[in-house]
């Protein structure tokens, strides 16, 4: 048995007698059990070029979709090359629609950034009680008094 201080800032200091080899053996296990009931949260990455394609775009964006399921975070990231870095804005514009698509499921993180030679986002999956907020619907005097933009809405 031993005499080990526990509060040595403690008026008087606190001591007990301890085995101290149980006392870290136990002290050991405690913290591999805390580490191991830790979540890593990862980091999964879709890497796009401006000139991509829709096809492929909306591919990556459904692989973005099974990893925010599954409560990853998801970086979105595109690549300039030679000139197409004097383009910004349409990395931009392709960045807002990627987090358009997954609005149901995400929520920006860290909004588009460029970062050398690279523009990305990171989207974190939504949390469980958080629920977007539903859109208003117009009412019938306000459709009478604003005709549709396009068909899809002559067709609501």
């Amino acid at each position: 048995m031993d005499l080990i201080e526990i509060a040595p800032e403690a008026n008087p200091p606190v001591c007990k007698i301890l085995d101290l080899g149980k006392y870290l053996f136990e002290k050991n296990k405690k913290e591999r059990q805390a580490r191991k009931s830790q979540t890593k949260i990862e980091i999964k990455e879709i890497q796009l070029r401006p000139k991509t394609n829709i096809h492929h775009r909306n591919i990556k964006v459904n692989m973005a979709r099974k990893w925010l399921e599954k409560n990853m975070k998801v970086r979105a990231t595109i690549r300039f090359r030679g000139r197409e870095a004097s383009y910004p804005e349409l990395a931009l514009e392709d960045l807002r629609e990627i987090a358009e698509m997954l609005k149901d499921l995400s929520m920006i993180e860290q909004p588009p950034a460029i970062e050398g030679r690279n523009m990305s986002m990171v989207l974190a999956p939504m949390k469980p009680g958080k629920k977007t907020l539903p859109v208003q619907k117009a009412s019938r005097d306000d459709q009478a008094d604003n005709p549709p933009d396009s068909v899809t809405e002559l067709k609501k």
